[in-house]
């Protein structure tokens, strides 16, 4: 698979750089305070990476005076499995490069998503990047073979947090997983398994033998 890095002009329908930012203590908190598991883990919200000056300045910068949460999502990863979207963007930063897969919401057709329509993206290390509301996305990849991640997650507050009780009135109710989480799952997932939405077909894919 093709890995394109996210300074490029293909990057420009799924998100951009967001340039300004010393994104220095944020690193260094997110690479000390959190963990590195051999699967992945995230945390929406972490005082640590919030009590930082930074934190006061995406929120009244990058989201417009909009409370956010600054968690994170580490560990090692190089498949699919699911992709996701959320009513706003999300901002991302990792210590070290990371890779994200994405895809267009307005590429699903009948609530249903080809994974041929994936690309992948490489994000420098340190880099705030801004991943739109109509990307589909998941769990950063490892941009190294063997080699972890360790990613901010910034979003609005209460993202991720449990899913309201619904009427469904729409097919999109049916892939509501959390809040403001809607959630398409590839049927090689855990979260199919789980009992989440299958909006994925195709293969599930892995860049381990890209990267």
């Amino acid at each position: 698979m093709k890995i394109y890095s996210v300074n490029e002009p293909a990057f420009a329908p799924y998100g951009k750089v967001l340039p300004g930012y010393d994104t220095h203590e944020l690193l260094k908190v997110l690479e000390s305070s959190t963990p590195l598991p051999e699967g992945v883990e995230y945390v929406p919200s972490r005082p640590e990476l919030e009590a930082l000056p930074i934190a006061g300045q995406i929120s009244a910068n990058a989201y417009g005076g909009m409370p956010v949460q600054l968690g994170f999502c580490n560990g090692h990863n190089t498949r699919l499995n699911c992709l996701e979207y959320h009513r706003d963007s999300e901002l991302n930063c990792g210590t070290e490069d990371f890779i994200l897969l994405v895809a267009r919401e307005d590429e699903m057709v009948d609530g249903q998503l080809d994974t041929a329509k994936v690309k992948a993206f490489r994000a420098p290390a340190g880099a705030l990047i801004e991943v739109y509301a109509t990307t589909l996305h998941y769990a950063p990849c490892s941009a190294k073979r063997g080699k972890g991640f360790k990613v901010l997650i910034v979003l609005p507050q209460g993202t991720n947090g449990p899913k309201p009780e619904i009427t469904p009135v729409n097919d999109e109710d049916r892939t509501l997983w959390a809040c403001n989480k809607w959630l398409l799952a590839h049927p090689d997932s855990d979260e199919a398994a789980q009992g989440a939405y299958v909006g994925l077909s195709g293969k599930n894919i892995d860049i381990y033998d890209d990267i």
